[in-house]
């Protein structure tokens, strides 16, 4: 399990939104609610743990964008997101707005 976690943690990164445009197209793009942790949730889809994975949707932490999200996003191209590819999936979760960071 370490093992799957450190794999993942190589490949999280950050990603302006005109990047995964394309994984939106391909309807891969998951959205990570910030309460949750995005390596969490990557090693459970990574090591089957549907039960989990099945717990965050019903609670709907982890969710497909909606067609306003979207928008907004288009409207925004810069704008970031922390990024974790989980074949075939690319989960985003918006990073936390700290207070003065501007």
């Amino acid at each position: 399990m370490e093992d799957i976690r450190e794999k993942l943690a190589e490949n999280l990164d950050v990603a302006e939104w005109n990047w995964l445009v394309p994984h939106v197209k391909r309807d891969s793009v998951v959205i990570i609610d910030q309460k949750l942790d995005l390596l969490d949730v990557g090693v459970a889809i990574a090591s089957d743990n549907t039960s989990s994975v099945q717990d965050w949707m019903n609670q709907e932490l982890i969710y497909k964008p909606s067609a306003e999200q979207l928008s907004i996003w288009n409207s925004n191209d810069t704008k970031k997101f922390n990024a974790l590819i989980v074949q075939p999936f690319v989960l985003i979760q918006e990073p936390v707005e700290t207070q003065g960071d501007n």
